[in-house]
């Protein structure tokens, strides 16, 4: 490698994803994350703005999404991120959990061991799964969960069903994202059992690896069933799940986690716990993000995401209202 003028220091390490690819995974998990809120709609020019690109790569950005079924395209609007209820989200479930039962089954017939070289960077990525589960930081779970599963599908030998299993999990996301975001604390909500899931596999136990599977996916359906004030009962796959961890199908959907759960909030002012956790959540979220290379890192995140459009902004001071306009935070909507 050539000489950077640095002494010893190498250059960094050059991803030569394109543009295309890079604002596609952006945008992806903005809408992972709910942050790019479900019937928002925007243009090309919008986000080539919004990402100080040209047309071009934010055009084929948008229509790879848009082929893919996480944007819906509409002619002379643009595209617009489509709503996902809770019979698209059964349908992505049931279709999760048939794929993995069925795999397990023929994964036992075979008595074929995964490429274990994968399991260091399996122990990384659960590792950092759990921690962002517990900082409650929604921003950064959704891209440790994600890149843990991808980390599993890679051991099924089969990429046509691995990317299958990532498309249903990013749809996942998006349905249960808005939900999530509602809940005061979101820190320890989420299922951090994903150490206990890389020892199994590590161990050569499948039939252990495929209970710990099904208990992750009866923890999700129960809590997003209580979430959005559905019942178990239209969960075809429940009995699957439910004699696979040995339990009796529940007769009532599980609540959520109630907000009194959370720690309470200390004497110093109203709201001066919540302040404390988003700033360790953001701490986290910086942590991890350095550890593991989260985000692009070459194309920049949106640096404002306008009401009306992108759905929910972060937390955080509203900005100053652009000349002109009036302040959406002065008074209320009309």
């Amino acid at each position: 490698m050539p000489d950077n003028g640095a002494g010893d220091t190498p250059r960094p390490v050059i991803h030569r994803n394109s543009l295309r690819e890079q604002i596609a995974g952006a945008l992806r998990e903005e809408m992972m994350a709910g942050r790019l809120a479900a019937g928002r709609n925007f243009t090309v020019k919008e986000i080539a703005e919004l990402y100080g690109v040209s047309a071009t790569p934010a055009r084929e950005a948008l229509v790879d999404l848009g082929a893919q079924g996480l944007l819906r395209a509409e002619h002379h609007r643009g595209f617009t991120v489509p709503e996902l209820g809770w019979d698209d989200f059964l349908e992505i479930f049931e279709s999760r959990v048939l794929i993995t039962d069925s795999f397990h089954r023929q994964y036992a017939t075979r008595r074929a061991l995964p490429d274990l070289s994968r399991l260091p960077s399996l122990h990384r990525r659960a590792d950092a799964a759990v921690r962002a589960a517990r900082a409650g930081n929604l921003d950064v779970m959704v891209g440790c969960d994600r890149r843990f599963w991808q980390e599993v599908g890679g051991l099924l030998g089969n990429r046509r069903i691995a990317d299958y299993l990532d498309w249903l999990r990013v749809q996942s996301w998006m349905f249960a994202a808005p939900y999530l975001r509602e809940l005061p604390v979101l820190g320890g909500v989420c299922w951090e059992r994903h150490p206990d899931l890389v020892e199994a596999i590590e161990a050569g136990d499948p039939a252990g690896a495929h209970r710990i599977i099904c208990e992750y996916n009866l923890y999700t359906v129960r809590l997003l069933a209580g979430l959005a004030g559905r019942s178990l009962e239209s969960v075809t796959v429940l009995g699957l799940l439910t004699e696979a961890v040995g339990e009796e199908p529940p007769a009532a959907p599980v609540e959520p986690p109630p907000a009194s759960a959370a720690p309470p909030e200390p004497a110093a002012g109203p709201g001066a716990g919540r302040v404390e956790r988003s700033r360790r959540s953001d701490e986290v979220g910086r942590e991890l993000g350095r550890e593991l290379g989260l985000g692009l890192g070459l194309v920049p995140q949106p640096r404002v995401t306008p009401y009306g459009r992108f759905g929910r902004r972060l937390p955080g001071p509203p900005p100053e209202a652009p000349r002109g306009r009036p302040d959406p935070h002065a008074a209320p909507g009309r």
